[in-house]
Protein backbone atom coordinates (compact mmCIF):
# COMPACT_ATOMS: atom_id res chain seq x y z
CA UNK A 1 0.00 0.00 0.00
CA UNK A 2 1.20 3.46 -0.87
CA UNK A 3 1.87 5.52 2.07
CA UNK A 4 3.55 8.46 1.09
CA UNK A 5 1.95 9.71 -2.17
CA UNK A 6 4.56 12.61 -2.50
CA UNK A 7 7.62 10.03 -2.96
CA UNK A 8 5.26 7.06 -3.72
CA UNK A 9 6.92 5.13 -0.88
CA UNK A 10 5.18 1.60 0.39
CA UNK A 11 4.30 0.45 3.81
CA UNK A 12 6.58 -2.20 2.93
CA UNK A 13 9.66 -0.24 1.45
CA UNK A 14 9.26 1.59 5.24
CA UNK A 15 9.29 -1.85 7.07
CA UNK A 16 12.49 -3.29 4.64
CA UNK A 17 14.29 0.35 5.52
CA UNK A 18 13.15 -0.19 9.41
CA UNK A 19 14.94 -3.78 9.13
CA UNK A 20 17.55 -3.23 7.21
CA UNK A 21 18.63 0.72 8.24
CA UNK A 22 17.28 0.69 11.97
CA UNK A 23 15.78 4.31 11.11
CA UNK A 24 15.08 6.18 14.43
CA UNK A 25 13.17 9.17 12.70
CA UNK A 26 10.17 9.58 10.19
CA UNK A 27 12.82 11.94 8.70
CA UNK A 28 15.54 9.20 8.64
CA UNK A 29 13.57 6.76 6.90
CA UNK A 30 13.01 9.38 3.81
CA UNK A 31 16.49 9.47 3.89
CA UNK A 32 16.94 5.67 3.94
CA UNK A 33 14.68 5.34 0.78
CA UNK A 34 16.54 7.97 -1.08
CA UNK A 35 13.97 11.07 -0.50
CA UNK A 36 13.01 13.78 1.73
CA UNK A 37 9.97 14.39 3.51
CA UNK A 38 7.63 17.07 0.82
CA UNK A 39 4.22 17.85 2.42
CA UNK A 40 4.51 15.66 5.75
CA UNK A 41 0.62 14.01 5.69
CA UNK A 42 2.32 10.47 5.92
CA UNK A 43 4.76 11.22 8.56
CA UNK A 44 2.39 9.86 11.69
CA UNK A 45 1.77 6.62 8.89
CA UNK A 46 5.55 5.87 8.87
CA UNK A 47 5.80 6.65 12.39
CA UNK A 48 3.65 4.31 13.26
CA UNK A 49 5.12 1.57 10.76
CA UNK A 50 8.50 2.01 12.12
CA UNK A 51 6.54 1.49 15.69
CA UNK A 52 5.20 -2.02 14.79
CA UNK A 53 8.17 -2.82 12.74
CA UNK A 54 10.95 -1.63 15.27
CA UNK A 55 8.94 -3.56 18.21
CA UNK A 56 9.43 -6.48 16.89
CA UNK A 57 5.65 -7.16 15.66
CA UNK A 58 6.77 -10.41 13.64
CA UNK A 59 4.80 -13.82 13.65
CA UNK A 60 5.82 -16.31 16.59
CA UNK A 61 7.51 -19.31 14.62
CA UNK A 62 10.18 -16.88 12.53
CA UNK A 63 13.01 -18.55 12.19
CA UNK A 64 15.38 -15.74 12.04
CA UNK A 65 14.78 -12.33 13.68
CA UNK A 66 14.26 -9.56 10.72
CA UNK A 67 16.32 -6.65 12.95
CA UNK A 68 19.03 -8.91 14.32
CA UNK A 69 19.14 -11.66 11.19
CA UNK A 70 19.94 -14.12 14.14
CA UNK A 71 18.17 -16.79 14.48
CA UNK A 72 15.13 -17.25 17.28
CA UNK A 73 15.56 -19.89 20.15
CA UNK A 74 12.69 -21.56 21.50
CA UNK A 75 12.72 -20.12 24.72
CA UNK A 76 12.17 -16.25 23.41
CA UNK A 77 9.58 -17.03 21.17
Amino acid sequence: MIVCSCNVLTDSAVRTACHSERPRTAGEVYGCLGCSPQCGRCARTIKGIMDEALAGACKIGCPVCPLTGQPISNEAA
